[in-house]
Order: C-alpha cells, then structure tokens, then sequence
C-alpha cells in the first residue's frame, strides 16, 4: 500500500487530523533540509511536502519565492530533492513524502525517468500545481504504473470542475483554501466550510487543506473539516527567522528546535 494511504487510515483509526509541513528543499542547505525533515517528524508531523525550488513559481507567496531563491543560488535540483528523501529514510524517517514542483521540470525529464526514480525512492507522492485536470491523463497514467499518486489541487474557483477533481483523485485532495498564492492569512473566504464539504462528498479519497493556514487556532478550526492540513509559508518564515543558527553544513541545534517547537505546537503535540 501507498505510505500516504497508511498514514491517513492510522490516523483515521486514532481519530487524528494529519498535519503536513511544506519544506523548502535545499534552504539552507541539503543538510539542513535533512536535519529539518528528521526534527520534524518527531515533532508530530504526519507528511510532508519537499518542495522543490522554482525560478517562476506562480501559485507561492513571497516568503517560499525567497526560499526558492536561495536554494536556486546553490544549484539545487529536483534530483537533489530525490536524493534527501533517500537520504532521510536511510536515516529512519517512516514519513511519506510527496514532490512538491512545476510541470516544467518534470517534462524537462521525462515522466517515466521522473515516476521511476520517485519510486526507487519510496517518494509516495507529486502535486504539480500548473497542471490541470484537462492535461493531465498522460502523466496520471506513468504516476499509477509507478504507485506514486498525483495529488489533485482544488480551488474555490474551480466550480463545477470540483466535483470531477475530487472523484479521480489519488492519496488526497489538496483543497485551496484562500485565493491567490501562497502566505500566511488572519481570514478565509467566507464560504470555505460549503466549498470544503462539496470537495468531500466528492472524493473517495481523504481532503487536505492549504494555503495561509499559520497557526495553532487555525488548524483546529480545519481539523474538524478536513483530513489534514498542510502549513508552508508560516513553517518557512520560521526557518528564515532561524537561519543564523542553521548554518551551511548543517543544522545548529538551537535553529532545529525553533522549527520543532513550531511544528508541535501546531499539532498540538506533547513532543517538542
């Protein structure tokens, strides 16, 4: 089975909602990225999403653009993003991991070489944000040969395109949550609540939310919607506000637990 599928039924049996942490792959530093993904896990994540770096990244807000920036000013590469999931299960990391990236690269590739290489290491997943349902027959097809499922993104814009998003979906629903790009947000569009429960009797498959979601109140507010909650501006900020103790090679320990106490307390968790 998929590890995102397992994660979501342990979960689902423990009466859990999945918290799912965004990470910048590459900023500070491979290694940093390394120790980050290992502190979080400990802290209560339940996945996460490697991002990787992206010159033009149209659907991210200007605190992951930043982060984006500096890990392309050390060359970082989609293949380098591979190389810390492996990394980081060597090092015991039980986490499914998904791709976070833009369809450009993944064609610059080639998708059988891309899904291959995701498999060879155990990279359950891919959200490809610039990719739409209309386009993207050809790459579902190598992503389910090669067991890594392509997350779906749904907007509140995406009318009466929701319903068809939601029902072929793979591993989970990624449900937009505000409008616009990426960042931290004080509110939501007012019929976020309707928007959410028509993605849900539409999927067969758990439902996700993101995009500004910063904080402790805001993900109980979702838990109770949604299946997990994905948090990427505010968990990037906080490693930008850390990288005086996050050094080239590797992560002081004093900046780790910063990012660990974060991500614990936005899951509420007693492991920080």
């Amino acid at each position: 089975m998929n590890r995102i599928d397992s994660r979501f039924a342990e979960l689902r049996e423990r009466g859990e909602t999945a918290l799912i942490p965004f990470l910048t792959i590459g900023d500070p530093s491979i290694e940093a990225s390394l120790e980050l993904i290992l502190e979080m896990e400990k802290a209560g994540a339940d996945l996460i999403e490697l991002g990787v770096p992206y010159s033009d990244p149209l659907a991210d807000g200007p605190v992951i653009q930043r982060s984006s920036e500096r890990a392309l000013q050390r060359k970082i590469s989609i293949f380098d993003v591979i190389g810390v999931a492996r990394e980081a299960r060597s090092r015991g990391s039980k986490l499914p991991f998904i791709l976070f990236t833009y369809y450009n690269p993944v064609l610059q590739i080639g998708l059988e070489r891309i899904f291959k290489t995701m498999q060879e290491n155990e990279i359950s997943g891919i959200i490809i944000p610039d990719l739409p349902l209309e386009e993207d027959s050809e790459a579902r097809a190598v992503a389910e040969r090669y067991g890594v499922h392509l997350i779906p993104l749904v907007a509140p814009t995406s009318n009466e395109r929701v319903k068809r998003i939601a029902a072929g979906a793979r591993g989970f629903v990624y449900c937009v949550s505000s409008l616009g790009v990426t960042g931290e947000r004080a509110e939501f569009f007012g019929g976020i609540e309707d928007f959410l429960s028509t993605v849900r009797e539409a999927a067969t498959v758990p439902i996700v939310v993101g995009f500004g979601i910063s904080n402790r109140e805001q993900v109980k507010r979702f838990e109770t919607l949604c299946d997990g909650v994905v948090v990427g501006s505010a968990i990037v900020r906080t490693i930008e506000g850390a990288l005086s103790h996050l050094t080239s090679d590797a992560a002081h320990p004093e900046g780790l637990g910063q990012i660990r106490q974060f991500v614990g307390q936005l899951k509420g968790s007693d492991n920080i």
